[in-house]
């Protein structure tokens, strides 16, 4: 198996540690990795390969799932890169930002409160522009500039806003 439990997820995918990841190549990539490692292929094999191949499997699934979400992969850079994001203990944020959030939110229980679905969509298509546009910068941060305190500011202002989706969907769910 050419697998190995001791590379990092951007080496065992074989790409290189950068934010901007193509996601039908990791895609791609992720099915082959799965091919050679999946534990059927080892059925018939000694114990000790079929755990080995568990084990890989396991891996490759831990990192796919890791690569493929942008804020994942992100936290992932950052601690490659003995960045510590402090999400615990450093909970500064942006006063424009935290006043973006709770408006936000206000907007939220208020669609919710009135069951509103175009409300809602429309909270979900300016979130959806919002966490593009955080991408684009954390790809600027991270791979131009380098800058992995900074990107760590911008990981942490992500969190929100995927909390914040998942809200949405909630209340999506609620209403239909």
């Amino acid at each position: 198996m050419a697998v190995d439990l001791n590379q990092n997820h951007f080496e065992l995918f074989g790409l290189p540690a950068r934010f901007a990841v193509e996601p039908a190549g990791l895609e791609a990539r992720y099915r082959e990795l799965q091919r050679e490692v999946h534990p059927d292929r080892f059925a018939a094999a000694p114990d000790a390969e079929r755990r080995m191949s568990m084990q890989l499997a396991a891996r490759v699934n831990e990192a796919y799932q890791t690569l493929k979400s942008p804020l994942k992969r992100a936290v992932y850079i950052l601690q490659l890169r003995g960045v510590d994001p402090k999400f615990e203990t450093n909970t500064a944020m942006p006063q424009d930002f935290l006043v973006q959030q709770m408006e936000l939110r206000e907007e939220l229980e208020r669609a919710a409160g009135e069951r509103d679905l175009t409300a809602l969509e429309r909270l979900h298509t300016s979130l959806a522009r919002q966490k593009r546009e955080l991408d684009a910068l954390l790809a600027r941060r991270i791979d131009a500039e380098r800058d992995y305190a900074g990107a760590a500011g911008l990981v942490r202002e992500f969190m929100f806003l995927d909390k914040l989706e998942a809200e949405i969907g909630a209340a999506f769910e609620r209403i239909e």
